[in-house]
Order: C-alpha cells, then sequence, then structure tokens
C-alpha cells in the first residue's frame, strides 16, 4: 500500500513538474513587442521633437502621426509577410498533394522509412505507415509535419497578423501621447507613462522566458529610456542648429 501511494505522489509530482511553457509565445509574445515596438519609436519621436524646443501641439501632431504611420506600416509588412510565407506553404502542399496522388506507393515508403530512421522495427514501420496512408488528407497532414515541419490545419492568417500588429502597436504609441491628450505641457508625465508601459510589457513577457518579471521589466525600462535620452539630446542638438 506504502509502495502504491509512493508512485501516486511520484506520478502527481512529474505531471506537476512537466508543464512546459508556451515555446511559440503564442499571440501573447508578437503582441507584447508589437506594443513595446510603439512605445519605444513614438517615445523616442516625440521627444526629439520635443528637444527642438516646439511646442505642445507640435508634439502632439508628431505623436499622432508616428502613431498612424508606425501602426499602418506595421499592419502593411506583417500583412504581406505572413501572405507570402502561407502562400508558400500551400505551393508546398499542393506538390506533396500530388505527389500523394500519383506515387502512393512511394510516399508510403518514404514514410516507412523516416520511422524506421527514428529507431522503430522497419515491419512496424511499414505497418504503420500504410495505416496512416489510407486517408489521403491525413497522409497529407503526416507527411507535411514530418517533411515540411507544418500543420496543414494550422497556418497563419495574413488578415488576423494585420489586424493584431496595427492594435498592439497603435495602443502602445498611444501611452506617450496620453498626457498631452489630457492636457499635459510638460515632457515629463508623457516619459514616465512610456517607461512605465514599457516595464509592463517586458512583465509580462516574462510569462514566456526564463527570465524573472523584474529584469525583464528593468530592461525595457533601460532600453526605452536610452532611446528618449538619446533622441532628446539629438532633438535639442539639431533644433540649436537650425534655429
Amino acid at each position: 500500500m506504502a509502495i502504491l501511494d509512493t508512485e501516486a505522489t511520484l506520478h502527481e509530482a512529474h505531471r506537476d513538474n512537466h508543464t512546459h511553457r508556451d515555446v511559440n509565445g503564442g499571440w501573447l509574445r508578437p503582441a507584447v513587442f508589437g506594443a513595446m515596438d510603439g512605445l519605444v519609436s513614438n517615445l523616442a519621436l516625440m521627444t526629439g521633437v520635443a528637444g527642438g524646443s516646439v511646442g505642445r501641439q507640435a508634439i502632439i501632431l508628431t505623436g499622432l502621426a508616428g502613431l498612424a504611420a508606425g501602426a499602418f506600416s506595421m499592419a502593411a509588412g506583417e500583412y504581406t509577410s505572413v501572405a507570402s510565407q502561407r502562400e508558400l506553404v500551400e505551393a508546398e502542399l499542393d506538390v506533396e498533394r500530388r505527389e500523394l496522388r500519383k506515387h502512393p506507393e512511394d510516399e508510403e515508403e518514404e514514410l516507412a522509412a523516416l520511422y524506421v530512421s527514428r529507431g522503430v522495427e522497419p515491419g512496424l514501420a511499414r505497418e504503420v505507415a500504410r495505416q496512416l496512408s489510407k486517408d489521403p488528407e491525413q497522409a497529407l497532414e503526416i507527411h507535411a509535419r514530418e517533411e515540411l515541419g507544418i500543420d496543414p490545419a494550422d497556418l497563419p492568417s495574413p488578415m488576423v497578423a494585420a489586424v493584431s500588429s496595427f492594435g498592439s502597436f497603435a495602443l502602445g504609441a498611444l501611452l506617450p501621447v496620453l498626457p498631452y491628450l489630457l492636457g499635459a505641457n510638460a515632457l515629463w508625465p508623457a516619459v514616465l507613462l512610456a517607461l512605465l508601459g514599457l516595464f509592463a510589457c517586458g512583465a509580462v513577457v516574462a510569462r514566456v522566458t526564463a527570465r524573472s518579471w523584474w529584469y525583464s521589466g528593468l530592461r525595457q525600462f533601460a532600453l526605452g529610456g536610452a532611446a528618449a535620452g538619446v533622441t532628446y539630446a539629438l532633438g535639442t542638438l539639431f533644433g540649436t542648429a537650425v534655429g
């Protein structure tokens, strides 16, 4: 009885310790990094303009223009990139589909050889390949996974990628502009809010990394602060030179 209890405890401990992080990041990583991109780029843009001693209205206009330009650029780039990738994958799937239709025996042997190379006994490998190849769609999915490393049922959507990139970038880029839209006349509230947003994004990214939340947060805080400081200095330098 004690042995059974010990085994049950071991199995439970193994189950609890065998939960892995989402190494692909899912939707969280691209969304958070899109927001950080919007935060850093718009904060740097606004501080650079503010360094040139321009008025509040010019800073607001710069921030809103940076938000719109960056968000549309991100959306267009992401849509084109994902659409091109999906078209390439679909073309390769068509090639594999034709091969399965024209040469089913060769494709079955290819699958069996793949399992043998991974340590499966040859007779068993051929039987597994034979049974899996009965359904053409299942055979296509297996060949795509094994040969191309893709899941035909889980191809990325260009529209979803574009909309999510647009939304996350715009949300991040809005933070530095928000204090001005609410009536602020100084630069420091915009910088403070943006840096706090960067810290929060860095802390959230820690969910899909092995770093602690405070380390990731402080790293993004420091990088954003450095970018803002450099562009403010350049804005001051060039603003003085132009003036």
